[in-house]
């Protein structure tokens, strides 16, 4: 009884581990690339019981015991990047710097959320020069009107479909607008921030609908925004930041391919997963807000910030305008099967990176 019983236990967690490299758009498959870290753990677990319980001479026990190895290998290959095991790929911003910095708060406020006053508080307490919410409606914005006197440059685009979005900045922003990208009712925004008088830098806020069976069934509307914008960046050599919801996982092939598309760096990497979602069930998180930058910046601190009452955890992120950094930062390039893949992505949804706005942004 015990051996079918590790078999069939064996078996489910080699197809939760092959199906994601299917790269099928259906939610089910797309969302197996969000529990890894939980199906390594669950990998483990297996992998010790069957080292205890069963005698390895035997070929159907080397078996199992070998599928159990390779789907932990694979799930941690995956993981691994986002801990301290791995080498950072954005250096450490010099102590005490003078130069121009950006700290940008990222919080899903979650549309039925009344616990306004914890965020105002996160927001006096930490003063970031931006903040951007998601899924927050104009309850939401009547709140956080009080914010506009230390944060006066503003874009608003309450919505009651838990897409909506608000930016609030201490830095001026210029060319902003609000974009529909991919789907009615779920806006995306861009607009150049002024760090100072020599440095303005490209900003996108981002925050797709996820695949889901209650949304998307398919994960092709995320996927699309998400390369689209990527193609948009790919031939800048401007400051730029991406950040907000993605509903995706840091570790999933769409966003690596974002990354690697983009040429962005993910300051995360080599420091931790920083997991903002589920902020109610510890044993079930992954990170889903997400900031991304190009090599113009270090990395001064990025830190998860306490419950507001969402089922996000906020994103505080600090990074400094570094430009002779630029030589150190190590992203990951694209290949030619990437590029083409992503050009398919796009074509799917008949989105061009011709639609995404390109505000000015330079450092002299």
């Amino acid at each position: 009884m015990l051996l079918p019983t590790l078999t069939l236990l064996t078996c489910f967690l080699l197809i939760v581990t092959l199906l994601p490299i299917s790269n099928h758009t259906h939610w089910l498959i797309r969302g197996l690339d969000f529990p890894r870290l939980q199906i390594a753990i669950a990998a483990i677990l297996l992998l010790i019981f069957q080292l205890i319980v069963l005698e390895i001479t035997r070929p159907s026990s080397l078996l199992l015991i070998c599928v159990s190895g390779f789907c932990l290998f694979w799930q941690s290959w995956w993981i691994v990047p986002y801990t301290p095991l791995f080498p950072r790929e954005v250096k450490r911003a010099e102590k005490n710097s003078q130069k121009p910095s950006l700290k940008i708060l990222t919080a899903n406020v979650l549309t039925p959320n009344r616990n306004s006053q914890a965020l105002i508080s996160l927001v006096k307490q930490h003063k970031p020069d931006v903040l951007v919410t998601l899924e927050s409606d104009q309850w939401w914005q009547n709140q956080l009107s009080v914010l506009e006197d230390d944060m006066p440059y503003t874009i608003k685009c309450p919505l009651d479909n838990l897409y909506g979005m608000h930016v609030y900045s201490r830095l001026p922003l210029t060319e902003t607008e609000t974009c529909y990208l991919v789907e009615d009712g779920v806006p995306s925004m861009h607009a150049s921030v002024r760090l100072s008088d020599r440095v303005r830098v490209r900003v996108h806020f981002l925050h797709p609908s996820p695949p889901s069976p209650t949304e998307n069934p398919e994960s092709q509307e995320r996927d699309a925004e998400l390369i689209v914008v990527a193609k948009s960046i790919a031939d800048s050599a401007q400051p730029i930041v991406v950040t907000g919801d993605l509903n995706d996982v840091a570790w999933s092939e769409t966003t690596r391919l974002f990354r690697k598309i983009s040429g962005l760096l993910d300051p995360r990497i080599g420091r931790g997963m920083f997991n903002t979602f589920h902020a109610d069930y510890p044993f079930i998180r992954w990170p889903l807000d997400h900031l991304f930058h190009s090599e113009h910046f270090t990395v001064k601190s990025i830190k998860r910030m306490p419950s507001i009452g969402s089922d996000h955890f906020p994103l505080l992120t600090t990074l400094v305008f570094s430009p002779k950094a630029i030589p150190e930062n190590e992203g990951i390039d694209a290949s030619a099967e990437d590029r083409s893949r992503a050009d398919e992505i796009v074509e799917k949804e008949n989105v061009s990176k011709s639609e995404i706005p390109q505000p000015t942004a330079h450092a002299k």
